[in-house]
């Protein structure tokens, strides 16, 4: 089987190469079909997907049997001030994606955002939940969700929330960072969801590309915190030095104006991940204690 990978350098992609050649992790093996995998693992210099004409001569001439899309303009605020770049690669990349994989015959796992939702709510929203995004990234990844869904009939939309992992950026490792150098943080406390290790959803994604029940997934690690919650267990976790405070979302704008708005919640449910391939996802305090457990600190 053939693997096209992209946005293959983060924290997702890197760790789907990782449990592809290394045939497992944390939660079990990879699915027997996937032991002879050939990986196609690109970034935009290899391959550009806001090019229709470039994507469309890459799968002729590669012709994979999945598509993982992990590539996406996931800078909040950024997007606010960068639409015409958010909606290119947000949007465009994934039908360009898409249409390709449908015309090679591949199956296409797209990776989108809890910020597909509106943020109201106080119970967790499973896939039949309306979406109503809040933010120019939430709307331009949601139009990316109907993208591939039209162009691609053997699509999963796999929608996960707060991601880390070992490579690349994350929450996780500008909490450590900030504690380090400024000993004392304040974190918002009234915005709640589900924080997710790569790891798991890396192991999921690898399920469902073996299976052929296409639709619309949640994957996101069990239980729910704020974002105070998760950053105070990562301080600890970590050992550093450091004190959380919490704070509102309101006290938050008014010290950051330039920031774009969040969901107040958007907490999910693997509803449709429990009802078909099986939900394995660890609860979001024992994924971050096994995380530092084997992160090394870069």
């Amino acid at each position: 089987m053939k693997f096209l990978i992209t946005g293959a350098s983060g924290q997702l992609g890197s760790e789907l190469q990782r449990q592809l050649a290394e045939g497992g992790s944390a939660l079990g093996a990879i699915p027997v079909q996937l032991h002879q995998t050939t990986v196609l693992a690109t970034d935009s210099p290899e391959l550009d997907i806001t090019d229709r004409k470039a994507v469309l001569e890459y799968m002729n001439q590669h012709r994979p049997d999945v598509v993982i899309n992990c590539a996406a303009f996931t800078n909040v605020d950024g997007c606010e001030n960068q639409r015409e770049a958010a909606f290119a690669v947000n949007a465009l990349g994934p039908a360009n994606l898409a249409f390709g994989a449908n015309q090679v015959g591949a199956k296409m796992i797209h990776v989108s955002t809890d910020y597909v939702f509106s943020g109201e709510g106080n119970q967790p929203l499973d896939e039949a939940e309306p979406i109503a995004p809040v933010s120019a990234y939430g709307k331009t990844k949601a139009l990316g969700e109907q993208y591939v869904m039209q162009q691609c009939p053997h699509s999963f939309v796999v929608r996960t929330a707060w991601l880390y992992g070992y490579q690349g950026k994350n929450f996780v490792k500008t909490i450590v960072n900030a504690a380090k150098k400024f000993g004392k943080l304040e974190v918002v406390s009234d915005q709640l969801g589900n924080p997710t290790n790569a790891e798991d959803l890396a192991h999921h994604l690898l399920q469902l590309a073996v299976s052929d029940q296409y639709g619309i997934y949640h994957c996101t690690g069990e239980g729910i915190c704020s974002w105070y919650d998760f950053a105070a267990r990562i301080v600890e976790l970590a050992g550093v030095d450091a004190t959380v405070s919490p704070c509102t979302s309101e006290e938050y704008a008014q010290k950051h104006p330039e920031a774009a708005r969040r969901p107040a919640w958007s907490a999910l449910e693997n509803r449709m991940l429990a009802l078909t391939v099986g939900n394995g996802m660890r609860h979001w305090e024992q994924a971050l204690e096994h995380f530092f457990e084997h992160w090394d600190g870069q």
